[in-house]
C-alpha cells in the first residue's frame, strides 16, 4: 500500500504537534489495512482496492495548485453559493440571507480525537484532511433561496488525493436547499469526503448532488447525519456523468415524527461504476423513509444498490419503502442491488424490492409508428423512466434546471 500512496505530511500545514502526530496515527492505520475490498461486506460490489490499483500507479497528496478562473454562475434561477476548490473552502456569497442567519466558517484541520471509525477511508481522511465547510442555519431562519454549492477542481490534479469534511447543521425550525455542483476539467483524481449532518427540531434540509459534465474523477463520499422531532431530510442524487463514484448515507430517525427520502437518477455510461448504499435507523415511533433508486446503464457500466431499513424495537408506526429499477441498454451493462430489512417492531409497515429488465421494446415500436426516429424514442423512454423522482419536487425553476440536467446527461450515454 506504501508504493501506492506517496503520501507526504510535510506538505500540510498543521497547527501543532498534536494535530500532527495525530494525522500520523491515521495515516499509519489506514496503511495498515489499506482500501476497502470484496471481503468487506458493504464492498462485496465495489471492490475499491482493485478498482484503485488498476487505475493508479501513484496517487500523492500535493495540495498546490493555481485556480485564476472565473466560475461560470448558474442563471436559471437565484441562489446564494458557496465556492470550494479542489475541495477547500474558498469563498461564500449569501447576498438574498439575513448574514447573521447563515454562517459558514472553513475547516482546515481535522478536530483532534481519538475515534478511529471501522471505515478505514475515514483514517485516510483524518490523515490528509485540508479543506471544508461549517454551515450553520440559525433557529427559526428559513433559507430565502437556495445555497449552490461550486465544487471546482482544477486541472493539475492528474494523479493526486482529495480529502475533505463537511458540517452542516439546521438549528430548530429552520430551512434550507443546497445543490452541490461539480465541475471538473478532465483529470484522473481521487476525492475522499465525510460530511456530518445535524437536523434539529421541525426543520427541514433538501440536499441535491449533481454532475455538470463527464469526469474521470475517483469520488467516495459518505454522508452521517441526525434528525430530531418533525424533522425532514430529502436526498437527490443526480451524479451521472463520473468515472466512479460511491456514496455512503446513513441517518439516524431519533424522535417522533422525523421523515427521510433518497431519490436518485443515474445514467451512466460506458465503463462508469456508480454504487449508493444506505442505512436508515428508525430509533424513534411514527418516523417514515422512502428511498426510490433509479439507473440507466449502457455498456459495460456497473450500478450498485445496498439499502438497509432499521426498525428498532421502540419504534412502532414506522412506514418505510425502498426500491429500486434498472434499466439495462447493453447485455455487458450489470446492476446489483442488496434490499434488506431489519425489523424489531411488530407495528410497522416496511416494504422494499427490486427490478432490472431492457428497454421496452413494445413502447419503442408504438413511438416509432409515430414518425419519431429510435435514438428519440429510446431517449423519450429513459427520460420517463428517470424523471418520476422530481414528481413531489415543490422548487419549480430549480426543477426545471434539474430535468434540464438530466435530459443533456440522457444525451451524453
Amino acid at each position: 500500500m506504501e508504493q501506492l500512496f506517496n503520501i507526504d505530511l510535510k506538505k500540510i500545514l498543521t497547527n501543532s504537534n498534536k494535530e500532527l502526530n495525530e494525522r500520523k496515527k491515521n495515516l499509519n492505520l489506514f496503511l495498515e489495512s489499506g482500501l476497502p475490498n470484496k471481503k468487506d461486506e458493504d464492498w462485496k460490489f465495489t471492490d475499491l482496492n482493485a478498482i484503485i490499483k488498476k487505475n493508479f500507479k501513484t496517487i500523492v497528496n500535493n495540495q498546490e495548485f493555481t485556480f485564476h478562473k472565473r466560475i461560470e454562475i448558474i442563471k436559471d434561477f437565484e441562489h446564494n453559493h458557496i465556492i470550494l476548490i479542489n475541495g477547500s473552502y474558498k469563498s461564500s456569497d449569501f447576498k438574498f440571507e439575513e448574514k447573521e442567519k447563515v454562517q459558514i466558517k472553513s475547516i482546515k484541520s481535522p478536530k483532534v480525537n481519538s475515534d478511529y471509525s471501522s471505515n478505514n477511508l475515514y483514517c485516510l481522511n483524518r490523515a490528509l484532511t485540508v479543506g471544508g465547510f461549517n454551515l450553520e442555519i440559525q433557529k427559526n431562519y428559513k433559507c430565502k433561496k437556495p445555497i449552490i454549492i461550486y465544487n471546482h477542481f482544477t486541472s493539475n490534479l492528474d494523479n493526486k488525493i482529495i480529502n475533505n469534511s463537511n458540517k452542516i447543521k439546521l438549528h430548530q425550525n429552520s430551512e434550507c436547499t443546497l445543490i452541490e455542483y461539480n465541475i471538473d476539467e478532465g483529470c484522473k483524481f481521487i476525492k475522499n469526503t465525510f460530511e456530518f449532518v445535524e437536523i434539529e427540531n421541525g426543520s427541514i434540509l433538501k440536499s441535491i448532488i449533481l454532475q455538470k459534465t463527464k469526469s474521470n474523477g475517483y469520488f467516495y463520499k459518505s454522508i452521517s447525519g441526525s434528525q430530531e422531532y418533525n424533522s425532514s431530510y430529502e436526498n437527490f442524487i443526480l451524479s451521472s456523468g463520473l468515472r466512479f463514484n460511491k456514496i455512503d448515507l446513513e441517518i439516524d430517525l431519533n424522535k417522533e415524527n422525523s421523515n427521510c427520502f433518497v431519490l436518485s437518477g443515474l445514467c451512466l455510461g460506458k465503463t462508469e461504476h456508480q454504487e449508493i448504499r444506505t442505512r436508515i435507523n428508525h430509533l424513534a415511533p411514527n418516523c417514515k423513509s422512502y428511498q426510490k433508486i433509479k439507473n440507466v446503464l449502457e455498456g459495460d457500466s456497473k450500478g450498485v444498490y445496498q439499502g438497509k431499513i432499521f426498525v428498532k424495537d421502540i419504534a412502532q408506526k414506522t412506514d418505510a419503502y425502498q426500491l429500486s429499477k434498472a434499466l439495462i441498454l447493453d447485455d455487458q451493462a450489470e446492476f446489483n442491488a442488496k434490499p434488506e430489512l431489519e425489523i424489531y417492531a411488530d407495528d410497522v409497515k416496511c416494504s422494499h424490492g427490486s427490478t432490472s429488465g431492457s428497454i421496452d421494446e413494445d413502447a419503442i415500436h408504438y413511438l416509432m409508428t409515430r414518425g419519431i426516429e429510435l435514438s428519440v424514442a429510446k431517449k423519450l423512454l429513459i427520460n420517463g423512466f428517470l424523471s418520476e423522482i422530481f414528481e413531489n419536487f415543490s422548487e419549480k425553476k430549480i426543477k426545471n434546471f434539474l430535468e434540464k440536467s438530466m435530459e443533456d446527461q440522457i444525451d451524453g450515454i
